[in-house]
């Protein structure tokens, strides 16, 4: 198996005069980007950054994150993303915890690292790319370097999201990148050179997984610094191909009324990072079209279920595929396991075990999670769900996520599930709040769209008829602002539930 850099080379070597990346206004060839790459890996190595040694980027989507992704792969240095959404502290644990050398970051964000460099033992270098980054790229090497590269050595460090607590690090090698890349296109139709990748979300995230195969295929990656629901339909329908949106970039584009477009020349929407809703599944077919590719995976082992537009909105006797988060992978392997870590027969629910080729071996500098997370060569995921006779893959819930009312487990996303199908709800979060009676309860907090919003009753009675009567919310808060969302675009429960808790002394906020 080719490492990364080979892989990345020997597709410039076959597409040098093809457009390889558009960011505004700047074309480059692949030729073009990979010199690029060469002379900011030359200048890691002459700053006395050594292969091997790990650096951090926060940027948005742009020219230079090109350059940056580029020249690791080149250099061989382990690359660290930063979410620019993010806190300060957040960043400092990030770079603090993987024991970065040096932090690369877009001179609008350098007031968030620039003090880390005297309080980070590990850090030696905070590279600002200010306005005379071209200049300065200019004067360095276009030689690529010479560098050993084992395909077990590491190549990424990427961070969980974070939605439910600090970010934890998960690095991946060579090998296992090549592998997990190449498992994320293969649900999708074949990419081919010329073929576009448009990234409205961030390369250091989940986008990230579909920057390197169109670069493989010999197409062309646009680079937009964020995500303007306008802006993407224009792209899409001009330059088509592919791209990667998770569930709220759909519903965003839903509700802010975009004018629906020409989408014949886009072959794939990549779904993914967090489960979508029937609701805004369907209202994202009528919109785009048959295009939509669901994935499922985490972090750690990904991705090891996904279905094409043609299972995901069919009729198949005894699976529910709309339901579902895709059927099991040829190349993966998925079990439900109970609470004593045995596989449970399909039909149960248990948590989700996962195995794939392209999963991690540790988590970083966490080895009681480690041990907690990956057992006998299976990433225990945390999710719970069931397999169907099918091989059909259904997320039940996170299980820190359950509400225990009244002794009765209550799974946060059946009741998501009902909310979300009614007209006029954009996106709904159901947490646990406290009660004095029955321990805690859920409570909907529930975003709608502008004079379409459903009642308080409406949504009780709903959750009430179709999932029985303690199964339904305690109450619903109606509000047209969107929920808060975790870097990556994921709606961020923790803060939503937070707002109902008192984490010191556990007394409920009343009207929070």
């Amino acid at each position: 198996m080719l490492n990364v850099s080979a892989a990345l080379r020997r597709a410039m070597e076959c597409n040098q005069n093809r457009i390889a990346i558009v960011a505004g206004d700047v074309e480059l060839t692949f030729e073009e980007a990979w010199k690029r790459g060469c002379q900011l890996a030359n200048a890691f190595l002459d700053m006395g950054l050594q292969p091997g040694e790990k650096i951090a980027v926060l940027e948005d989507n742009c020219l230079e994150a090109s350059d940056f992704f580029l020249a690791t792969a080149i250099g061989n240095f382990v690359r660290v993303p930063l979410y620019r959404r993010n806190s300060a502290l957040a960043h400092s644990h990030m770079i603090g915890h993987t024991d970065c050398r040096a932090v690369v970051v877009s001179e609008e964000y350098a007031h968030e690292v620039s003090a880390f460099k005297d309080e980070l033992e590990c850090l030696k270098h905070v590279i600002v790319r200010t306005g005379n980054y071209e200049e300065w790229l200019a004067k360095q090497s276009d030689i690529e370097p010479i560098v050993e590269i084992d395909i077990d050595q590491p190549h990424l460090i990427r961070h969980s999201g974070g939605t439910t607590g600090r970010s934890k690090g998960m690095q991946f090698s060579h090998k296992q990148w090549m592998r997990t890349c190449r498992d994320w296109s293969f649900f999708l139709p074949r990419m081919e050179a010329g073929d576009y990748g448009i990234h409205v979300g961030p390369i250091s995230h989940g986008s990230g997984y579909l920057f390197m195969p169109i670069w493989l295929a010999g197409g062309c990656n646009i680079l937009v610094k964020k995500f303007d629901p306008e802006i993407f339909a224009n792209l899409l329908e001009v330059h088509g191909g592919f791209t990667f949106a998770v569930p709220t970039m759909l519903s965003d584009m839903v509700a802010s009324s975009t004018k629906k477009k020409d989408f014949s020349k886009l072959r794939g929407i990549m779904v993914s990072g967090a489960p979508i809703s029937p609701a805004t599944a369907l209202q994202a077919r009528d919109f785009f079209g048959d295009v939509l590719y669901q994935l499922y995976g985490q972090t750690e082992s990904v991705p090891v279920a996904g279905m094409g537009p043609k299972e995901w909105f069919s009729d198949v006797p005894g699976s529910e595929p709309l339901l579902a988060v895709g059927k099991i992978m040829p190349y993966s392997a998925i079990e439900i396991r109970d609470d004593n870590n045995n596989p449970l027969p399909a039909g149960e629910i248990g948590e989700i075990a996962l195995k794939c080729e392209g999963q991690i071996t540790e988590i970083l500098n966490e080895p009681e999670l480690t041990k907690e997370r990956l057992v006998n060569g299976w990433v225990l995921s945390g999710d719970v769900g069931k397999i169907d006779k099918n091989g059909y893959v259904y997320l039940t819930d996170r299980k820190d996520d359950m509400i225990i009312s009244g002794g009765f487990n209550i799974w946060p996303a059946e009741l998501e599930n009902v909310i979300s199908s009614l007209e006029g709800v954009r996106e709904v979060a159901v947490v646990a709040e406290p009660h004095p009676r029955w321990g805690e309860v859920p409570v909907a907090v529930v975003v709608t769209l502008r004079g379409k919003s459903p009642s308080e009753e409406d949504i009780i009675s709903a959750c009430k008829v179709q999932l029985g009567s303690y199964k339904r919310p305690g109450r619903v808060i109606l509000q047209e602002d969107p929920l808060p969302r975790t870097p990556v675009g994921k709606i961020q429960r923790k803060a939503v539930r937070e707002l109902f808790w008192d984490q010191d002394t556990n007394i409920h906020i009343s009207g929070a």
